[in-house]
């Protein structure tokens, strides 16, 4: 959503990521036409990464996604731990 971004300027915003699966990750979206890719020939090689629209027809609902997740994260927890409790207690 923040326009063009190099390949290691989404790695450094997205803790975790290692290379390979944010390699991977964003040539599955530049093949769904989420992403689009622009590739300039320096010393040494830029790559770009930018929203299509079709992309960025997507925030919304991302947006209220991780709302929802943030909302619920507790919830969510305990229902695991309860889950886990109850199969250890009938296995």
């Amino acid at each position: 959503m923040d326009g063009t971004q190099r390949h290691s300027d989404l790695r450094r915003r997205i803790p975790g990521a290692s290379q390979k699966m944010l390699t991977s990750t964003l040539r599955s979206l530049e093949r769904d036409g989420l992403v689009s890719r622009h590739v300039t020939v320096s010393v040494p090689v830029r790559t770009d990464y930018e929203l299509t629209p079709r992309g960025r027809s997507l925030l919304l609902v991302i947006f209220e996604m991780k709302e929802w997740a943030e909302d619920h994260m507790d919830d969510v927890a305990a229902s695991r731990l309860e889950f886990d409790r109850h199969r250890l207690a009938v296995g």
